[in-house]
């Protein structure tokens, strides 16, 4: 599925409604260049979650939690060379949590670790305002 977003506020819009479908055990990849929009598509998924924390891309962290109708787990694996980092600190065991959803930017940093069944969110910047948002579950 394919959508156009015109601006910030549509770029979350349409993460809320993608939101809206998650149960729980989804793993999320977040695909797209540095400024693409990820961030402000977990901050709709958040939104729709009932998350009232200010989302923000873990970069640094590598992992932020929130609580809401379900836990979203967000990871930034940006700065990740190897994947054996993120299993020695563990954080590949929230990947498929059954009461959480997983949103993991920079994923093919941790190819080898990822569950099999994934939805991939692939954000393209189109304009400076315009983003292409395909979503395959």
């Amino acid at each position: 599925m394919k959508n156009i977003s015109h601006s910030v506020e549509q770029t979350m819009d349409i993460a809320e409604k993608f939101a809206e479908t998650l149960h729980g055990g989804e793993t999320v990849l977040l695909n797209g260049d540095l400024g693409a929009g990820k961030t402000h598509f977990a901050k709709g998924v958040a939104r729709s979650l009932g998350v009232d924390d200010v989302v923000t891309s873990p970069t640094f962290t590598l992992h932020n939690s929130y609580g809401g109708r379900l836990t979203l787990n967000h990871f930034d694996f940006y700065r990740i060379d190897d994947c054996e980092e993120v299993a020695i600190l563990g954080l590949d065991e929230l990947f498929s949590v059954p009461d959480a959803v997983a949103l993991i930017e920079w994923s093919e940093n941790v190819g080898r670790l990822l569950p099999s069944k994934v939805i991939t969110v692939t954000v393209t910047k189109l304009g400076d305002n315009e983003r292409e948002i395909e979503i395959k579950r």
